[in-house]
């Protein structure tokens, strides 16, 4: 198969090539020649996006109430969305994505619907990826404590009224599975997906440090070295996190983390909003990643992440949507946008985030935390994984010449992808989902959380004091 667009940004270096025939072989491309420009709209091929960091929620929490919350009140607040079929939410979630242009998705599976066993479910997720046409990291979420707030919960309990208690015991609070049980549920996982046509890479998904004992931190890096499974695991994302991290851990939470064996290059850590720089280097030092998830901490009030301070340390940072991107629709041209003008050094001054820096991030980091061979450029051998954006959209005006990097940063969007594929097969065509209808699923999902929601209207109701009492726990926190 040949592609001829007007340009395509090439290279590491993500250079504008002119006119260009790329020749697409085996899922890979094959070779990249000039070409005199095409007869027809313009285009500009770009690498697919790899989204790093995602939980392939099946719509916007801000339509069950959930939106401006703090992760603290946010996380808890998402027990009011009841369960619904799992390969309908996950096709809908991979879909939204693919449209925003990532055909690579990693999916901590932080929330199972739990309507039928966990290996079934995951069965379910990873056929609705390959309908879609996007591969997927899947990492299976592992968590034994603090299940409603970092610390003792009696206090909260203490206040609460009997029903409302009861509720919050039975909602939140109930016994987790032990560690070596938990463990085996990944090891199911990965023996129900191994059939499937596709890339579906099981990982071990720990939440975080503040949710998982040390036994079971330790229990997973053991078990990572001895399988090579990935890891994948949320890291200092919020204010909480770390004040908690440092009453818990005074000797350092990443120092900790690296004495149980868990940093290496294996590991992905999600946000890092609050790290030291210490701990950038140490997580540099061991060769494990960050991604960075810009839209999803600033609707969470987290903070920004330190990248410039990131790269600086030598990090691997790569860019992910954490399923919250600017305007909660997937846009991964957008979050691409807002990554590269949040951390480019103010000014004329010197270092902070580069194009091409944004660009691998975003395109190419990403990557090796899915477990996908290198790739997310556009060169002779590299996987055929590309966007064909609209280029008369981008340049709007064409008025003269112009870097065709300077519209992608200003002005890129998912409503100007025109086609994507996939390992050399399109997967989006004319700006559609060819694979599945992703209305049609969307409209499903909204019928089906009509329905359930009437079995939420006690916790519903009882929220804004369940809520109130969180937000108390954490008063005084910076």
């Amino acid at each position: 198969m040949k592609i001829t667009v007007h340009d395509a940004l090439v290279g590491a270096d993500y250079t504008p090539s002119g006119p260009v025939e790329i020749t697409l072989q085996d899922g890979r491309i094959a070779a990249l020649d000039a070409a005199p420009p095409p007869a027809g709209p313009r285009r500009l091929a770009i690498p697919a996006l790899a989204d790093a960091h995602n939980h392939a929620r099946p719509l916007s929490t801000t339509s069950f109430g959930c939106g401006c919350k703090p992760l603290e009140t946010w996380l808890p607040s998402l027990a009011m969305m009841p369960a619904v079929d799992a390969y309908t939410a996950a096709a809908a979630s991979f879909a939204r994505s693919l449209r925003g242009g990532a055909t690579s998705v990693m999916v901590h599976l932080t929330r199972p619907m739990g309507l039928m066993p966990l290996p079934e479910e995951a069965r379910e997720i990873a056929r609705a990826a390959q309908d879609v046409g996007v591969a997927i990291g899947f990492a299976i979420a592992l968590r034994d404590r603090n299940p409603l707030v970092y610390g003792a919960h009696d206090a909260l309990l203490a206040a609460a009224d009997p029903e409302t208690r009861a509720m919050i015991t039975d909602t939140w609070l109930r016994p987790l599975p032990g560690v070596d049980t938990q463990l085996a549920w990944v090891d199911a996982v990965a023996d129900a997906v191994a059939d499937l046509p596709g890339h579906v890479d099981v990982q071990y998904g720990p939440t975080g440090v503040q949710w998982c004992s040390d036994a079971m931190l330790r229990a997973v890096a053991d078990a990572s070295a001895h399988s090579g499974r990935r890891v994948h695991m949320h890291l200092l994302e919020t204010a909480p996190q770390r004040d908690w991290a440092d009453q818990e851990y005074p000797g350092g939470i990443v120092a900790h983390l690296d004495r149980t064996g868990l940093l290496s290059p294996r590991l992905t850590l999600a946000h890092c909003v609050w790290a030291r720089p210490d701990e950038l280097a140490t997580v540099a030092a061991r060769g494990a990643r960050i991604a960075v998830n810009p839209s999803s901490n600033l609707h969470l009030f987290s903070g920004m992440a330190p990248v410039p301070e990131m790269l600086e340390a030598g990090v691997d940072v790569a860019m992910g949507l954490d399923g919250c991107a600017l305007d909660e629709d997937d846009d991964g041209l957008r979050e691409l946008r807002l990554f590269y003008l949040l951390n480019h050094a103010p000014g004329f001054a010197r270092g902070g985030l580069s194009r091409a820096g944004a660009m691998k991030a975003a395109c190419a980091t990403g990557r090796a935390a899915l477990g996908l061979s290198a790739g997310g450029t556009i060169a002779p051998g590299m996987p055929a994984d590309l966007l064909i954006l609209d280029l008369d959209a981008l340049d709007r005006d064409a008025l003269m010449p112009v870097d065709t990097r300077d519209f992608v940063f200003a002005r890129a969007a998912r409503g100007m992808i025109v086609d994507a594929y996939a390992g050399g097969r399109r997967v989006l065509s004319g700006g559609q989902v060819t694979g599945v209808d992703l209305p049609a699923l969307e409209e499903s999902l909204r019928a089906a959380y009509r329905t359930g929601l009437s079995d939420r209207a006690g916790l519903i109701a009882a929220w804004p004091m369940i809520e109130a009492g969180i937000a108390g726990h954490y008063k005084g926190c910076h």
